[in-house]
Protein backbone atom coordinates (compact mmCIF):
# COMPACT_ATOMS: atom_id res chain seq x y z
CA UNK A 1 0.00 0.00 0.00
CA UNK A 2 1.39 3.42 -0.92
CA UNK A 3 2.16 6.17 1.61
CA UNK A 4 -0.72 8.17 0.18
CA UNK A 5 -3.13 5.39 1.11
CA UNK A 6 -1.63 4.85 4.58
CA UNK A 7 -4.35 4.76 7.21
CA UNK A 8 -3.56 6.31 10.60
CA UNK A 9 -4.00 3.85 13.44
CA UNK A 10 -4.17 4.34 17.16
CA UNK A 11 -3.96 1.84 19.99
CA UNK A 12 -5.77 2.31 23.28
CA UNK A 13 -4.77 1.14 26.74
CA UNK A 14 -8.48 1.07 27.58
CA UNK A 15 -8.71 -2.72 27.44
CA UNK A 16 -5.18 -3.44 28.66
CA UNK A 17 -5.39 -2.30 32.27
CA UNK A 18 -5.06 -5.95 33.32
CA UNK A 19 -1.33 -5.64 32.57
CA UNK A 20 -0.90 -2.65 34.88
CA UNK A 21 0.76 0.73 34.24
CA UNK A 22 4.26 -0.76 34.18
CA UNK A 23 3.41 -2.52 30.90
CA UNK A 24 2.70 0.74 29.07
CA UNK A 25 6.26 1.36 27.76
CA UNK A 26 6.45 -2.12 26.24
CA UNK A 27 2.98 -1.83 24.70
CA UNK A 28 3.89 1.55 23.23
CA UNK A 29 7.09 0.19 21.72
CA UNK A 30 5.27 -2.80 20.23
CA UNK A 31 2.63 -0.50 18.75
CA UNK A 32 5.20 1.80 17.18
CA UNK A 33 7.09 -1.17 15.72
CA UNK A 34 3.85 -2.38 14.13
CA UNK A 35 3.18 1.01 12.54
CA UNK A 36 0.71 2.62 14.92
CA UNK A 37 0.63 6.41 15.02
CA UNK A 38 -0.96 7.24 18.38
CA UNK A 39 -1.36 5.89 21.91
CA UNK A 40 -4.61 6.51 23.80
CA UNK A 41 -5.25 6.31 27.53
CA UNK A 42 -8.45 6.25 29.57
CA UNK A 43 -9.52 7.69 32.89
CA UNK A 44 -12.27 6.39 35.17
CA UNK A 45 -11.32 4.82 38.50
CA UNK A 46 -8.02 3.20 37.55
CA UNK A 47 -5.02 4.85 35.98
CA UNK A 48 -4.60 8.56 35.48
CA UNK A 49 -4.65 9.22 31.73
CA UNK A 50 -1.92 11.85 31.62
CA UNK A 51 0.66 10.04 33.77
CA UNK A 52 0.56 7.14 31.33
CA UNK A 53 1.13 9.47 28.38
CA UNK A 54 4.28 10.74 30.06
CA UNK A 55 5.55 7.16 30.19
CA UNK A 56 4.61 6.65 26.53
CA UNK A 57 6.46 9.79 25.43
CA UNK A 58 9.64 8.57 27.12
CA UNK A 59 9.41 4.99 25.88
CA UNK A 60 8.39 5.79 22.30
CA UNK A 61 8.80 9.49 21.37
CA UNK A 62 7.49 8.87 17.86
CA UNK A 63 3.90 8.26 18.94
CA UNK A 64 1.19 10.92 19.09
CA UNK A 65 -0.39 11.15 22.54
CA UNK A 66 -4.09 11.02 23.25
CA UNK A 67 -6.62 10.76 26.04
CA UNK A 68 -9.58 8.67 25.05
CA UNK A 69 -11.25 9.70 27.18
CA UNK A 70 -11.01 12.05 30.14
CA UNK A 71 -14.36 12.76 31.84
CA UNK A 72 -15.06 16.48 31.77
CA UNK A 73 -16.64 16.30 35.22
CA UNK A 74 -13.29 15.34 36.80
CA UNK A 75 -11.05 18.08 35.35
CA UNK A 76 -12.04 21.69 34.80
CA UNK A 77 -11.40 23.26 31.37
CA UNK A 78 -8.48 25.43 32.49
CA UNK A 79 -6.68 22.40 33.96
CA UNK A 80 -7.34 20.43 30.77
CA UNK A 81 -5.84 23.32 28.77
CA UNK A 82 -2.79 23.32 31.05
CA UNK A 83 -2.44 19.57 30.60
CA UNK A 84 -2.73 19.77 26.81
CA UNK A 85 -0.26 22.66 26.58
CA UNK A 86 2.24 20.87 28.82
CA UNK A 87 2.09 17.69 26.76
CA UNK A 88 2.47 19.71 23.56
CA UNK A 89 5.45 21.62 24.93
CA UNK A 90 7.18 18.42 25.97
CA UNK A 91 6.37 16.78 22.61
CA UNK A 92 6.49 19.64 20.07
CA UNK A 93 6.68 17.36 17.05
CA UNK A 94 3.73 15.16 17.98
CA UNK A 95 -0.03 15.61 17.78
CA UNK A 96 -1.76 15.84 21.15
CA UNK A 97 -5.36 14.62 21.03
CA UNK A 98 -7.37 15.66 24.08
CA UNK A 99 -10.26 13.23 24.14
CA UNK A 100 -13.14 14.43 26.31
CA UNK A 101 -16.39 12.79 27.30
CA UNK A 102 -19.37 13.03 29.61
CA UNK A 103 -18.79 10.14 31.97
CA UNK A 104 -21.35 7.55 33.04
CA UNK A 105 -23.18 8.01 36.36
CA UNK A 106 -21.63 4.84 37.78
CA UNK A 107 -18.12 6.24 37.36
CA UNK A 108 -19.05 9.71 38.60
CA UNK A 109 -20.71 8.43 41.74
CA UNK A 110 -17.44 6.77 42.74
CA UNK A 111 -15.88 10.22 42.63
CA UNK A 112 -18.72 11.80 44.58
CA UNK A 113 -20.07 13.66 41.54
CA UNK A 114 -23.63 13.71 40.25
CA UNK A 115 -24.30 13.26 36.55
CA UNK A 116 -25.24 16.39 34.64
CA UNK A 117 -28.84 16.81 33.55
CA UNK A 118 -27.59 18.91 30.61
CA UNK A 119 -24.66 16.98 29.12
CA UNK A 120 -24.84 18.66 25.70
CA UNK A 121 -24.73 22.15 27.17
CA UNK A 122 -21.97 21.07 29.54
CA UNK A 123 -19.77 19.73 26.74
CA UNK A 124 -20.36 22.80 24.56
CA UNK A 125 -19.31 25.11 27.38
CA UNK A 126 -16.31 22.97 28.32
CA UNK A 127 -14.85 22.95 24.82
CA UNK A 128 -15.49 26.68 24.34
CA UNK A 129 -13.73 27.57 27.58
CA UNK A 130 -10.87 25.15 26.99
CA UNK A 131 -10.21 26.68 23.57
CA UNK A 132 -10.18 30.16 25.09
CA UNK A 133 -7.72 29.01 27.75
CA UNK A 134 -5.46 27.46 25.09
CA UNK A 135 -5.32 30.79 23.24
CA UNK A 136 -2.81 32.21 25.70
CA UNK A 137 -4.89 35.34 26.12
CA UNK A 138 -6.38 36.53 29.39
CA UNK A 139 -9.69 34.72 29.89
CA UNK A 140 -12.60 35.81 32.04
CA UNK A 141 -15.55 33.49 31.60
CA UNK A 142 -18.91 33.12 33.33
CA UNK A 143 -20.88 30.08 32.24
CA UNK A 144 -23.55 27.77 33.57
CA UNK A 145 -20.98 25.20 34.69
CA UNK A 146 -17.59 26.92 35.01
CA UNK A 147 -16.21 30.33 35.83
CA UNK A 148 -12.67 31.70 35.52
CA UNK A 149 -11.27 35.16 36.16
CA UNK A 150 -8.23 36.51 34.34
CA UNK A 151 -6.84 33.06 33.58
CA UNK A 152 -3.78 33.18 31.33
CA UNK A 153 -1.97 30.04 30.25
CA UNK A 154 1.67 30.39 31.31
CA UNK A 155 3.02 27.82 28.85
CA UNK A 156 4.59 29.08 25.64
CA UNK A 157 2.56 28.18 22.56
CA UNK A 158 4.07 25.70 20.11
CA UNK A 159 3.79 25.58 16.33
CA UNK A 160 1.38 22.70 16.79
CA UNK A 161 -1.73 23.14 18.87
CA UNK A 162 -3.46 20.37 20.83
CA UNK A 163 -6.56 18.99 19.17
CA UNK A 164 -9.88 18.39 20.90
CA UNK A 165 -11.77 15.13 20.51
CA UNK A 166 -15.35 14.66 21.73
CA UNK A 167 -16.51 11.15 22.58
CA UNK A 168 -20.09 10.67 21.40
CA UNK A 169 -22.71 7.93 21.31
CA UNK A 170 -26.08 9.43 20.51
CA UNK A 171 -27.37 11.91 17.89
CA UNK A 172 -27.17 15.19 19.81
CA UNK A 173 -23.61 14.63 21.04
CA UNK A 174 -22.55 13.35 17.62
CA UNK A 175 -23.81 16.53 15.98
CA UNK A 176 -22.23 18.70 18.65
CA UNK A 177 -18.91 16.93 18.23
CA UNK A 178 -19.02 17.49 14.50
CA UNK A 179 -19.60 21.17 15.16
CA UNK A 180 -17.13 22.04 17.93
CA UNK A 181 -14.38 19.39 17.94
CA UNK A 182 -11.42 18.52 15.76
CA UNK A 183 -12.47 14.87 15.90
CA UNK A 184 -15.31 12.72 17.22
CA UNK A 185 -14.58 9.39 18.87
CA UNK A 186 -17.08 6.52 18.53
CA UNK A 187 -17.00 3.59 20.95
CA UNK A 188 -18.68 0.18 21.19
CA UNK A 189 -20.41 0.86 17.90
CA UNK A 190 -20.90 -1.89 15.30
CA UNK A 191 -19.70 -1.12 11.76
CA UNK A 192 -23.29 -1.33 10.55
CA UNK A 193 -24.19 1.70 12.68
CA UNK A 194 -21.24 3.89 11.70
CA UNK A 195 -22.95 5.28 8.59
CA UNK A 196 -25.83 6.67 10.65
CA UNK A 197 -23.47 8.04 13.30
CA UNK A 198 -21.35 9.68 10.61
CA UNK A 199 -24.42 11.40 9.17
CA UNK A 200 -25.11 12.99 12.54
CA UNK A 201 -21.47 14.12 12.81
CA UNK A 202 -21.56 15.63 9.33
CA UNK A 203 -24.81 17.42 10.17
CA UNK A 204 -22.76 19.29 12.77
CA UNK A 205 -19.54 19.83 10.86
CA UNK A 206 -16.41 18.31 9.37
CA UNK A 207 -14.68 16.82 12.43
CA UNK A 208 -12.46 13.80 11.78
CA UNK A 209 -14.34 10.56 12.51
CA UNK A 210 -12.47 8.26 14.85
CA UNK A 211 -13.66 4.94 16.23
CA UNK A 212 -12.54 2.43 18.82
CA UNK A 213 -12.39 -1.00 17.20
CA UNK A 214 -12.72 -3.86 19.71
CA UNK A 215 -10.97 -6.98 18.45
CA UNK A 216 -9.27 -10.14 19.69
CA UNK A 217 -7.26 -12.75 17.83
CA UNK A 218 -8.61 -15.64 19.87
CA UNK A 219 -10.80 -18.72 19.83
CA UNK A 220 -14.47 -17.72 20.06
CA UNK A 221 -15.42 -20.59 22.37
CA UNK A 222 -12.67 -19.59 24.78
CA UNK A 223 -13.18 -15.82 24.64
CA UNK A 224 -16.95 -15.42 24.32
CA UNK A 225 -17.68 -15.31 28.05
CA UNK A 226 -15.25 -12.42 28.49
CA UNK A 227 -16.93 -10.66 25.58
CA UNK A 228 -20.35 -11.14 27.18
CA UNK A 229 -19.16 -9.76 30.52
CA UNK A 230 -17.70 -6.74 28.79
CA UNK A 231 -20.86 -5.99 26.82
CA UNK A 232 -23.02 -6.58 29.90
CA UNK A 233 -21.20 -3.81 31.78
CA UNK A 234 -21.78 -1.31 28.99
CA UNK A 235 -25.37 -2.34 28.29
CA UNK A 236 -26.19 -1.45 31.90
CA UNK A 237 -25.21 2.18 31.20
CA UNK A 238 -28.14 4.08 29.69
CA UNK A 239 -26.11 5.96 27.07
CA UNK A 240 -24.58 2.81 25.65
CA UNK A 241 -27.84 0.89 25.98
CA UNK A 242 -29.64 3.48 23.87
CA UNK A 243 -26.93 3.31 21.22
CA UNK A 244 -27.05 -0.51 21.20
CA UNK A 245 -30.82 -0.37 20.71
CA UNK A 246 -30.49 2.05 17.82
CA UNK A 247 -27.86 -0.21 16.29
CA UNK A 248 -30.30 -3.14 16.27
CA UNK A 249 -29.63 -4.88 19.56
CA UNK A 250 -32.67 -3.74 21.53
CA UNK A 251 -33.84 -7.29 22.19
CA UNK A 252 -30.51 -8.23 23.76
CA UNK A 253 -30.40 -5.09 25.91
CA UNK A 254 -33.98 -5.48 27.14
CA UNK A 255 -33.58 -9.18 27.96
CA UNK A 256 -30.24 -8.57 29.64
CA UNK A 257 -31.68 -5.85 31.86
CA UNK A 258 -34.73 -7.95 32.66
CA UNK A 259 -32.56 -10.83 33.86
CA UNK A 260 -30.39 -8.44 35.84
CA UNK A 261 -33.43 -7.08 37.68
CA UNK A 262 -34.08 -10.65 38.76
CA UNK A 263 -30.42 -10.89 39.83
CA UNK A 264 -29.89 -13.65 37.30
CA UNK A 265 -26.38 -12.85 36.08
CA UNK A 266 -26.04 -15.98 33.95
CA UNK A 267 -29.34 -15.26 32.26
CA UNK A 268 -28.21 -11.69 31.57
CA UNK A 269 -24.95 -12.87 30.03
CA UNK A 270 -26.80 -15.46 27.97
CA UNK A 271 -29.07 -12.77 26.54
CA UNK A 272 -26.13 -11.34 24.60
CA UNK A 273 -26.25 -12.96 21.19
CA UNK A 274 -23.30 -14.18 19.17
CA UNK A 275 -24.29 -11.63 16.54
CA UNK A 276 -23.98 -8.81 19.07
CA UNK A 277 -20.57 -10.05 20.21
CA UNK A 278 -19.23 -10.37 16.67
CA UNK A 279 -20.63 -6.96 15.69
CA UNK A 280 -18.97 -5.07 18.57
CA UNK A 281 -16.31 -7.21 20.31
CA UNK A 282 -15.06 -9.20 17.35
CA UNK A 283 -13.21 -12.47 17.99
CA UNK A 284 -11.46 -14.29 15.16
CA UNK A 285 -8.30 -15.08 13.24
CA UNK A 286 -5.66 -12.55 12.21
CA UNK A 287 -7.17 -12.17 8.76
CA UNK A 288 -10.70 -11.87 10.11
CA UNK A 289 -9.61 -9.18 12.56
CA UNK A 290 -8.02 -7.16 9.76
CA UNK A 291 -11.20 -7.50 7.72
CA UNK A 292 -13.27 -6.31 10.70
CA UNK A 293 -11.13 -3.15 10.97
CA UNK A 294 -11.66 -2.56 7.26
CA UNK A 295 -15.43 -2.70 7.80
CA UNK A 296 -15.14 0.44 9.94
CA UNK A 297 -13.10 2.19 7.28
CA UNK A 298 -15.63 1.28 4.61
CA UNK A 299 -18.45 2.57 6.82
CA UNK A 300 -16.86 5.98 7.35
CA UNK A 301 -14.35 5.81 10.22
CA UNK A 302 -11.31 7.80 9.13
CA UNK A 303 -9.01 7.01 12.04
CA UNK A 304 -9.44 3.60 13.77
CA UNK A 305 -8.28 3.23 17.37
CA UNK A 306 -7.58 -0.45 17.96
CA UNK A 307 -8.68 -1.83 21.33
CA UNK A 308 -7.05 -5.27 21.67
CA UNK A 309 -9.20 -7.38 23.98
CA UNK A 310 -6.79 -9.60 25.97
CA UNK A 311 -9.04 -12.64 26.28
CA UNK A 312 -7.69 -16.13 26.84
CA UNK A 313 -5.06 -17.92 28.86
CA UNK A 314 -2.13 -16.07 27.29
CA UNK A 315 -3.31 -12.47 27.45
CA UNK A 316 0.00 -11.02 26.30
CA UNK A 317 0.12 -13.21 23.19
CA UNK A 318 -3.49 -12.40 22.30
CA UNK A 319 -2.71 -8.69 22.64
CA UNK A 320 0.38 -8.87 20.45
CA UNK A 321 -1.31 -10.97 17.76
CA UNK A 322 -4.31 -8.63 17.73
CA UNK A 323 -2.13 -5.52 17.52
CA UNK A 324 -0.24 -6.97 14.55
CA UNK A 325 -3.37 -8.28 12.83
CA UNK A 326 -5.11 -4.90 12.87
CA UNK A 327 -1.98 -3.17 11.60
CA UNK A 328 -2.04 -5.46 8.56
CA UNK A 329 -4.55 -3.13 6.91
CA UNK A 330 -1.53 -0.99 5.97
CA UNK A 331 0.58 -3.85 4.58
Amino acid sequence: MSDKAHIPLGITYGSLGVFGPSAVPEIAQSAAAAGYQSFWTVEATGTDAVSLLGAVSQAEPGLDLATGIMPIQLRNPSLAAMTAATLQSLNPGRTIWMGLGVSAPGVLHQHGIEASQRPIAMMREYVALMRECLSGESVTFQGDFWEVRRFRLAVRRQERSPKIVVAALNPQMLRLGGEIADAVLLNYIPPSHVVEAAQHIRAGGDALIMGNVHVAVADFAEAQRSARKDLFNYAMADGYANMFRTAGFGTEVDELRSYQKQRDREGALGAISEEMIQSINFIGTEGEVADFVRQYLNAGVEYPIVMPMPWGEDRKLVTQLTLEAAAAINS
